[in-house]
């Protein structure tokens, strides 16, 4: 069975903001808060789903950018970001290619798409860069980590 795609409710969103990720990945981990809850809200976030199951979620536009990297330049007009996040315990299991190939074919835009990876998450990057996506710039926030901004033209 393939992916199934869902608007994320508020139910869903406290699940996804509830998952533990080992470190290094723990950087994504994320609190239930009524903050949190609202960005879910308010921004265009997508559940995917495999056999009834939630596997993952992505996101596009504002919500996917790391707000410091404004501070950067690092989002200059003419691109779609996008962001995502698998379940942490389907990680690492060579899931990622479908998961973003389902991401990708669901998304309509005629812009250039973008997006925001820790630089350590070399999982990810190596998975990025299968699909096209280079690397154009990097910023490092507050507390020392590295960001990577990342186009895929096509």
């Amino acid at each position: 069975m393939s992916y199934s795609l869902h608007k994320i409710t508020e139910e869903v969103a406290r699940e996804i903001l509830s998952w533990t990720y080992l470190p290094p990945y723990d950087l994504y981990n994320s609190e239930v808060t009524e903050e949190a809850l609202q960005e879910f809200a308010e921004n265009p976030y997508y559940a995917l789903y495999k056999d009834g199951a939630l596997v993952g979620f992505y996101c596009t536009g504002y919500a996917a950018q790391v707000p410091i990297g404004y501070f950067f330049q690092a989002y200059p007009e003419g691109y779609l970001d996008i962001g995502l996040g698998m379940r942490p315990d389907l990680t690492g299991r060579g899931q990622g290619t479908a998961f973003l190939q389902f991401i990708i074919a669901s998304i309509e835009t005629t812009q250039p798409l973008r997006l925001t990876v820790a630089a350590f998450n070399k999982r990810a990057i190596a998975l990025y860069e299968k699909f096209g996506f280079h690397k154009v710039s990097s910023f490092t926030n507050a507390n020392d980590v590295s960001f990577l901004i990342m186009i895929r033209e096509e």
